[in-house]
């Protein structure tokens, strides 16, 4: 069957890794986790005190930044390396995700990781999800999906996620962070997150992830019917 792209979009904690990740399995597909990489590069800068305003530091940062999916084995999943170290953990803990929309909003750094999706796009084939997909990284993608959910629920998912890994965790700080995030990236100017116009929306706050995967694969089903055609 023909091989297409689908791209991914939508706010913090709606499942979009998670649905990707199950897309990519279930197609055979290559999963690229764009919020990863931004995540990766926030950890490098807060590692080595790069002050991501200053646009000459930047640059020279980003230089030295080599980032890759590695399939892990025991984890059954693509994992990033940070210049050859697996830093897959790392870029979960709460402070990556305070500062990771401030990082992703700077104008080189956006480019730097388009630059990379888009090579790795370039065979089709894959799933990637993030912030602004479908409307900069693949504008021409086959199938583009926008999700959302209602925010109670996404501060319960994110709470549960944080909470495994940091038990001192509060559901309040989560919720501020979402909020925090939600905003930077809809009001950034540099490729603020939107639904592109031809984009379908999915609400998953009441779908299961197996009533959801179910839905997306018929979608996928209809596009590559039509692409085949």
């Amino acid at each position: 069957m023909k091989k297409i792209i689908i791209t991914i979009d939508g706010y913090s904690s709606c499942g979009k890794s998670t649905l990707a990740k199950q897309l990519a399995g279930e197609l055979d597909y290559v999963y690229i986790d764009s919020g990863a990489m931004y995540r990766a590069i926030t950890l490098c800068f807060i590692q080595n005190r790069v002050d991501w305003t200053d646009h000459d530091a930047v640059k020279a940062a980003l230089h030295d930044i080599h980032l890759e999916f590695e399939f892990n084995p025991i984890s059954q999943a693509s994992e990033i390396t940070l210049n050859g170290e697996n830093v897959e953990h790392m870029i979960r803990e709460m402070l990556v995700a305070e500062k990771v929309s401030e990082v992703a909003a700077v104008k080189e750094v956006r480019e730097f990781a388009v630059a990379q999706q888009q090579k790795m796009g370039a065979r089709k084939g894959i799933v990637m999800d993030g912030r602004d997909i479908g409307t900069t990284v693949f504008p021409h993608a086959e199938l583009k999906i926008f999700m959302t959910a209602d925010t109670a629920i996404r501060v319960e998912r994110r709470f549960k996620e944080l909470y495994a890994k940091n038990k001192n965790i509060s559901i309040h700080e989560v919720k501020e962070n979402l909020e925090l995030r939600d905003y930077i990236d809809t009001n950034r100017e540099i490729s603020p997150l939107r639904k592109a116009e031809d984009a379908i929306i999915l609400d998953n706050s009441q779908l299961s992830p197996d009533e959801q995967l179910k839905l997306v694969l018929q979608w996928v089903d209809d596009v590559v019917l039509v692409q085949s055609s």
